[in-house]
Parts: C-alpha cells; structure tokens; sequence
C-alpha cells in the first residue's frame, strides 16, 4: 500500500493541532483509528514522524522532511479542486456540524427540506472551538456552535459567523429525588456539595467559566466525572452528581433540568460557515433551515420554554 492523500492530510493535521485527539475529532475519525493510520505512515516511510513533548506532539526530523514535502502536494491538490471542482453547494453534499444541543436531531430535515437536492452530512462534537477550526479547514461547510460569554473563540476572515440566539441560558441537571429538584430555578451556591461532572468541551471555556462561577458563588467545585454529553445520565439519576446541560434537551429519566438563579453562565449560539462553499442567498436559506431546526425543540424543556416566553428580548433573531 502506498501513501495517498488522506495519509498526507492526516500528518499534516496532526502537526497542526498538536495532538491526536485533536486532529481525529477535526478529520471525522476515532483516535485510534488516526493513531493506526499514522503507525502505517511510519512504517511506509521507515520512521517515527512525531514525539510527545509537553506542548503536544512535535514532528521528528523524519517528520519535518515528510511534512515539508507533504504540504506542497497538498497546496497542489487544494489549489486543483478549487479551480475545477464544483461549488454548487445546492447540488452537492453539505457537511454540517452542531455542538450537542437537541436541534441536532432536526437539522438534517430543516436543511433538507431547504435544499431538496443537497445531500447532508453531520457531526455532533462538543467542543465549539473543534467546529471553528473544521469549518476553517474546510473539514465542515457549516455549523452550529455555542460561545459561553468570556470565552471567544477566533473565527478567521475565510469564516462567516451570524448570531441565532444572542444570549442561551445554561441549565442544571440533577437528579429527580435531589432536595432542589421541585424548585423553579436553583441557585449555585446550594450545590456547593455536589460533586459535579466535567462540562463538555472544555477547551471551549466551559471548565473555566464553572469554576468561575462556582469561586463567585463561594466554592470550588469538586469535579469527579468525565463523560460525553449523554454518558453521564445514569451518573445524575442515580444522584451521584449533577451537571451543566443545554437547557433545550427533555429531561432524561430520573432528572430534572433546572435554571440557574442569576444566569451564572450564559452562551452565545451562531451559525457559521465557509464563504467559499455558498451564495449570499443560499447563506441566508440555510441560516434560516438552522433557525427552524433550533425552534423544533424549545418547548421540549418545559423549564426552557418557560425562560424562553419570558425572555423575548434576549433571542430575537432565530425568530426573525
């Protein structure tokens, strides 16, 4: 077997990135998937092409001569698809991407219904800045991220971004039989003895901004748990520990999904997109296909769609 592109796609990311983990969420593969398609690479060339070190993985010597040359191939191959590839993104497939909110479920239908002849592709990461950097890339066409207040994320001049929801509330979930779960709304400082699941995605800032949060509310929180946005359920059920949730999902069994008195830790939801990749027109038609898909789902939180009645001025332009 021979090197092809996708292997000098795959060094090159990982470079990039500086991690393994980071460069499979970015291509769409698992990270032993990557991690086994760079052991055959080393194998093909006759050499390890990275070490870790403490800033992530560093390309060897090896590695620097192979990536050198890799990337004139690839600014070759880039440089012949957009000169004679087909751009009409109407009639072709539309890679999309949305962080872990339930309109995820609604997208493909919304997008389709909009562009009948589009063929659609998604991926749910948790991980905002992952998302950017796709889009960026040209891993992804478009997608739906959330940007917690205090923590932006760069988008760079090839990148168009419109606002969805200027200010999204994020929720608790906690168990059903837990003290608080009959109120309305509970305040932070009352879980100060709780042990807490790690925030999904926290190189976006969702970490740091609960840790933030929590000092405010005079604790530090005691994070015991990592989990993929669903995985932890069973944890929270069971009242082993609460988490911060998109307040758009249905509480899962044996939950109650609650707002945080004073709104300690609010998003900004956007749409963004590659301006190479669609017209202004159909720019405008698919940020309304994401509009429609987030609508589907605000009254499936009886909590959300509480807060959202009350709050018309904080969310005017997915309604637009």
């Amino acid at each position: 077997m021979g090197i092809d592109v996708r292997h000098l796609r795959a060094i090159s990311v990982v470079a990039e990135v500086g991690s393994v983990t980071g460069a499979a969420a970015r291509l769409g593969l698992s990270q032993p998937a990557l991690t086994a398609q760079l052991h055959r690479i080393e194998e093909m060339v006759g050499g390890p092409l990275f070490v870790r070190s403490r800033t992530g993985m560093q390309p060897t010597e090896l590695g620097k001569q192979v990536l050198s040359r890799a990337r004139v191939v690839l600014a070759e191959v880039d440089a012949l698809v957009d000169d004679f590839g087909d751009k009409r993104r109407a009639s072709d497939l539309f890679r999309l991407g949305t962080v872990h909110l339930a309109c995820a479920s609604s997208l493909v239908r919304r997008v389709t219904e909009t562009f009948p002849d589009a063929e659609i592709g998604l991926q749910i990461e948790p991980s905002s800045r992952l998302l950017v950097e796709a889009v960026t890339h040209g891993q992804l066409d478009a997608a739906l991220v959330g940007i917690l207040e205090g923590f932006d994320l760069p988008i760079g001049p090839t990148v168009a971004s419109r606002t969805l929801v200027p200010r999204h509330p994020i929720f608790v979930a906690l168990a059903a039989t837990h003290r608080h779960a009959q109120r309305d709304t509970v305040r932070l400082a009352d879980l100060s003895d709780e042990s807490w699941v790690c925030p999904p995605g926290p190189d976006d800032g969702s970490l740091a901004s609960l840790r933030r949060a929590c000092r405010a509310a005079g604790f530090e929180p005691r994070i015991r748990y990592e989990a993929p946005s669903g995985a932890a359920h069973p944890l929270v059920a069971a009242g082993d520990g609460v988490r911060l949730v998109d307040p758009t999902w249905a509480p899962g069994p044996g939950t109650r999904v609650l707002p945080l008195d004073g709104e300690p830790q609010v998003a900004r939801l956007a749409v963004i997109w590659r301006r190479d990749a669609f017209t202004n027109e159909q720019s405008r038609h698919l940020f309304r296909a994401f509009a429609r898909a987030f609508l589907d789902h605000v009254d499936d939180n009886p909590g959300y769609a509480r807060w959202w009645r009350e709050n018309p001025h904080v969310h005017p332009l997915a309604e637009d």
